[in-house]
């Protein structure tokens, strides 16, 4: 009996990125077809243990422009939609999702923020970091304290602080005088 790998997803309007989490895997066999159907093999581990998915996608796609890249940890597919337009989930299947799918929140990006979100690989080009108050000198974060709160707690600590220091005096040891 072959188990599922855990596989991660994410979408812009013209694409889907589907990652196969299986460190190691062999003979992987990917089948993808026009009407949407995702079919992924493999084996894995020391005992070659085998996987197996089988997807219907939402809608259909485009598989000559669909891609695929492997490493020693995953099978990353590139999955060209056949319309560019935002799915509303991965599988055509309601209700409840596979449970080994889950949404690739590092590729995620929202249909409404597709064209504002920087590319991972963004030039910071001459953009000067020194002029960020990171952690440095003064800050403003006492937003929340009302106006006209004149710390007056902070002004008797330090009274404190600068006074000079008070002799100890011995307690009494006269009866009846109390400490």
């Amino acid at each position: 009996m072959s188990r599922h790998p855990t596989i991660k997803w994410a979408q812009r309007s013209d694409k889907l990125f589907i990652t196969v989490e299986l460190p190691d895997a062999k003979n992987v066999k990917l089948k993808l077809e026009p009407e949407g159907k995702f079919l992924f093999s493999a084996t894995a581990g020391a005992d070659n243990v085998p996987y197996e998915v089988d997807l219907d996608l939402f809608d259909k796609i485009n598989v000559d422009e669909s891609k695929s890249s492997t490493t020693s940890r995953s099978i990353v597919y590139l999955v060209k939609k056949a319309e560019d337009k935002w799915w509303s989930r991965l599988v055509k299947q309601e209700g409840l999702r596979p449970v080994f799918l889950k949404v690739d929140w590092d590729k995620w990006v929202d249909e409404d923020e597709e064209d504002s979100k920087p590319e991972p690989d963004m030039d910071f080009g001459d953009m000067d970091f020194s002029k960020l108050n990171m952690g440095e000198g003064p800050s403003n974060f006492d937003v929340d304290v009302p106006e006209g709160d004149d710390d007056s707690d902070t002004e008797e600590i330090e009274e404190e602080e600068n006074s000079e220091p008070k002799a100890a005096v011995p307690p009494s040891t006269e009866p009846g005088v109390k400490a």
